[in-house]
């Protein structure tokens, strides 16, 4: 394709792409299509000659297009939003164009510059130790598989990074009964076995048990097992759900265990000074991470993770061929040597783009804006004879269900809240995802799409309380 094709398809598709965004509203939020409907559609072998542009979009159009979920849709209620935004959509557009691999300060020096300032603007914004270090990950899943790592190398001096794990005593690790899957996933691929992962019972609002944990430590040390790590989740992902973050602290300080925050969603709610309570106490602790790109417009993936003493993750992690060395070598942050991958794409351009376009008192006026949006429903809902409250709202999801006065069976009431629940998402109006609380199947309504309006809210709670009474 010759740069004059190129811009005649570029403006082409700048312009769907403004049509898109205004017009998300028009599709159904959810995919309405069978399993395999879009498979069957493509053909079983790659073309032999080239396609013309034309034809890949009006097959774009017609057979990719009705496979997609909408996430962008601001009648997108599920999971935790994955948000984008226009400048970081153009920011996205500049990092594909300049093609740029920036795993080294040489591959390209502004971006390993412009990530460590991005990620000093953060810890100096959301209020996190001065002496932090950060760095930009895909995921959240690698952050804290890299933190499980990490402690695994600090506790053994280094020596399974060396020898392997044989002949050493068996580490351990803890979480909260709610804690995200992805720190059974880390543990098992760290090689340190998810039977060695001890789940602690949580209390009443859903946040890990302090005193039971401490218990469980103190029973671990005495079989001859070596506490290694301990999450912490600052946002459970069923419910936002807080751990009791300083008192989890001392006992981490205590027995010299590696302290992680998980803050992958709620996070980004640091920004706002009224939420910072949910983080006192991170002075004690040994890392943290949390997701722009959840919550902070940003596209996927951006992941922001920060740590208290970046040596560890040096020597965790750092490796050094021929082929790698440079003349800047110690001068400079080499992240390709802060994490997992080599390769790493230039992230902190979208998430300058997006700091910089909003700013901090913009991004604050949006992330307020949801959690009223999310209290205004929570007080629908406490008012409404056919549902109820099932958790504490921290921020800006709520978790309801619909509970008739007539029906009293945990059985009946989680067939009736699924069938609901499927009702509501096969309308294309709205989509929502669920969870369990305490056996309890649970409606999680997250308000936090990047241009959701009150309108919206009011739209879905209408649609919930018409699809109640068709039943």
């Amino acid at each position: 394709m010759n740069t004059e094709d190129f811009r005649q398809y570029g403006h082409q598709l700048i312009d769907w792409m403004a049509d898109y965004m205004n017009g998300l509203e028009q599709y159904p939020v959810k995919a309405q299509v069978k399993p395999k409907e879009i498979f069957d559609q493509i053909p079983g072998e790659a073309p032999e000659d080239g396609e013309s542009m034309e034809k890949i979009l009006k097959d774009f159009n017609e057979v990719i297009m009705p496979g997609i979920t909408h996430w962008q849709s601001p009648d997108f209620y599920a999971y935790f939003p994955a948000n984008t935004s226009p400048p970081s959509i153009l920011a996205e557009m500049l990092m594909s164009t300049l093609g740029a691999q920036c795993m080294k300060w040489e591959t390209s020096p502004a971006a390993a510059e412009l990530e460590e300032r991005v990620m000093n603007w953060l810890i100096n914004a959301m209020g996190l130790p001065k002496h932090w270090e950060g760095v930009i990950q895909d995921t959240a899943s690698t952050a804290t598989l890299a933190a499980i790592v990490c402690a695994r190398e600090r506790a053994s001096k280094y020596a399974v990074n060396k020898n392997g794990l044989y002949g050493l005593k068996t580490y351990r690790i803890y979480c909260s009964e709610e804690t995200h899957s992805s720190i059974e996933k880390g543990v098992k691929i760290a090689g340190l076995g998810k039977e060695n992962l001890v789940k602690i019972q949580v209390d009443e609002q859903l946040g890990l048990r302090a005193d039971l944990l401490a218990e469980a430590i103190a029973k671990d040390i005495t079989k001859g097992y070596i506490p290694l790590c301990v999450v912490v989740a600052a946002g459970t992902t069923g419910t936002t759900a807080l751990d009791p973050l300083a008192e989890i602290a001392q006992i981490c300080q205590k027995h010299s265990i590696w302290l992680h925050i998980d803050a992958a969603y709620a996070g980004t709610a640091l920004l706002l000074p009224e939420f910072r309570w949910m983080i006192e106490g991170i002075e004690l602790a040994d890392s943290f991470v949390f997701n722009p790109h959840k919550w902070m417009f940003t596209n996927f993936d951006c992941t922001a993770y920060f740590v208290k003493d970046r040596s560890v993750l040096l020597n965790t992690f750092a490796i050094l061929p021929e082929y790698l060395k440079t003349q800047t070598d110690g001068q400079v942050n080499n992240y390709c040597d802060w994490g997992i991958p080599l390769g790493r794409r230039f992230r902190a351009l979208k998430l300058w783009f997006v700091i910089r376009y909003y700013g901090l008192k913009g991004l604050r006026k949006k992330l307020r804006k949801h959690i009223e949006l999310a209290e205004w429903l929570e007080n629908e809902i406490e008012q409404s004879t056919n549902f109820e409250l099932l958790s504490e709202r921290n921020l800006n999801l709520v978790c309801f269900r619909y509970h008739p006065e007539s029906v009293e069976r945990e059985e009946r009431l989680n067939q009736l809240n699924e069938d609901l629940l499927h009702r509501l998402n096969a309308t294309g109006k709205i989509y929502l995802s669920h969870t369990k609380i305490r056996g309890k199947y649970t409606l999680r309504m997250v308000i936090g799409q990047t241009n959701v309006e009150k309108r919206h809210v009011e739209a879905a709670w209408n649609l919930i309380n018409t699809l109640i009474e068709q039943q």
